[in-house]
C-alpha cells in the first residue's frame, strides 16, 4: 500500500533533503513550495512539484482533497528570524496562519501524523543550553509565530487526536541552501561573500555562540519520524552539540572557501547573544550517528557552493517596520 505524503516548503533547504529521503523510503511526495525562496532544482523528480502557497486556504483544500495524504511535513515558512520584527504582518501570514491552514485540513482529512520544523528561536533569551522542559519565550514576532503553531498543533491533538511531532532545528547550513539571501543562513552568506571578493560581514562582535548543525545530521531523523511511534506528540531539539562563535565559523568558511578575505564588523542588532540547545532526548529516541564536525560539514557546501557560483541577494522589498533597520538591510 502506497503512502502519501504532503512536503510544504519541499523546494526549499531542509525541506528539499526530507523529500529525497521520503523518496528513498518509498513514500510518493507532493510538493507545496511557492519558490520565494526555494529552487525548482532542488526538488527530486520523482516527487511532485505543485507552486503555491500555504497561506491558499483554497489550495489546500483541493490538495487534501485530491492526494489523501497520510503524513504531513510542514516546512514551509519565512526564516528570517532577525527580519521578522520589521514585517510582523508578513511573518504571521505566512508562519502562522498558513500553518493553521494546514493544520485544519489535516484534522478534516485523518492525517496520521503532522511533522512540524518549528524553532530554537522559540527559547528566546532562555538559559542554556536550552532544554524542551524550559517555558518558551520568544523574544521575536519568528518565534512567536513558531510557538503559536507548536501550541495549536497540542490543541489540534487533544482536541481531535491529531498526531503531530515537533523538531526545533536550529543553524542548519549544508547543500541546496539559499546562499542568495542577505537576512538569513550565515554559513551560505559568508560563502555567496567570499565568491563576490566581499569582506565577510559579522553584526556586533561576532562573539555570539551558535551550534552549526549540518543538513545530514537533521533531515533523515525528520523523514523518519512518522515511523517512529515513540516519538508521536513529542517535542525534540535537533542538531549540533558543538558550540561556536560566529567569529569561529567565519575563520572555519574561510578555510573551506580556501579564502583569506577580512572580517567586517557592522553595528550589533537586537538579537539573542548565545543559542544552543541540549539533545538528550532526541538522542534517547532516535539514536543517531555521531554528528558532522563543523569543519567536514563546511568543506561539503564549499564544495557545492564552488560548483553552483554566488548568487544574488535582493533586498526584501515590503518591509513593514523600518524603525531601527539595520543599514545593511535597507
Amino acid at each position: 500500500m502506497s503512502i502519501t505524503s504532503l512536503v510544504t516548503g519541499g523546494a526549499g533547504f531542509i525541506g528539499s533533503h526530507i523529500v529525497n529521503h521520503l523518496i528513498t523510503d518509498g513514500h510518493q511526495v507532493i510538493v507545496l513550495d511557492d519558490l520565494s525562496g526555494g529552487n525548482k532544482e532542488n526538488v527530486n523528480t520523482k516527487a511532485k512539484l505543485i507552486i503555491g502557497s500555504i497561506t491558499d486556504s483554497a489550495l489546500i483544500g483541493q490538495l487534501f482533497e485530491k492526494y489523501a495524504f497520510d503524513y504531513i511535513y510542514h516546512l514551509a515558512a519565512y526564516a528570517a528570524e532577525g527580519l521578522s520584527p520589521f514585517i510582523r504582518k508578513y511573518n504571521y501570514e505566512n508562519n502562522l496562519i498558513g500553518s493553521i491552514n494546514l493544520i485544519n485540513a489535516a484534522v478534516n482529512h485523518q492525517v496520521k501524523c503532522f511533522v512540524f520544523t518549528s524553532s530554537i528561536a522559540v527559547y528566546g533569551h532562555g538559559k542554556l543550553p536550552m532544554k524542551e522542559a524550559d517555558q518558551p519565550e520568544p523574544s521575536d514576532p519568528y518565534g512567536i509565530a513558531k510557538y503559536a503553531v507548536e501550541l495549536d498543533l497540542k490543541n489540534a491533538h487533544d482536541q481531535f487526536g491529531l498526531n503531530y511531532v515537533i523538531f526545533r532545528p536550529h543553524n542548519v547550513y549544508g547543500p541546496n541552501q539559499n546562499i542568495g539571501d542577505k537576512y538569513r543562513n550565515v554559513v551560505g552568506i559568508f560563502m555567496n561573500q567570499i565568491l563576490n571578493n566581499l569582506p565577510l560581514a559579522i553584526f556586533g562582535d561576532g562573539e555570539q555562540k551558535r551550534a552549526f548543525s549540518y543538513i545530514d545530521d537533521v533531515a533523515p531523523h525528520i523523514a523518519n519520524a512518522v515511523n517512529t511511534t515513540d516519538a508521536y506528540n513529542c517535542t525534540f531539539n535537533i542538531g549540533s552539540d558543538q558550540v561556536h562563535s560566529v567569529n569561529e565559523l567565519a575563520k572555519e568558511v574561510n578555510k573551506g572557501m580556501g579564502s583569506e578575505l577580512d572580517i567586517q564588523h557592522l553595528d550589533s542588532r537586537k538579537e539573542v547573544i548565545d543559542a544552543y540547545s541540549d539533545h538528550s532526548l532526541f538522542n534517547k529516541i532516535f539514536n543517531p550517528n555521531p554528528e558532522t564536525s563543523l569543519n567536514e560539514g563546511v568543506y561539503q557546501m564549499a564544495e557545492w557552493v564552488k560548483k553552483h557560483g554566488a548568487k544574488s541577494s535582493k533586498a526584501f522589498e515590503d518591509i513593514e517596520i523600518k524603525k531601527l533597520l539595520p543599514d545593511s538591510w535597507k
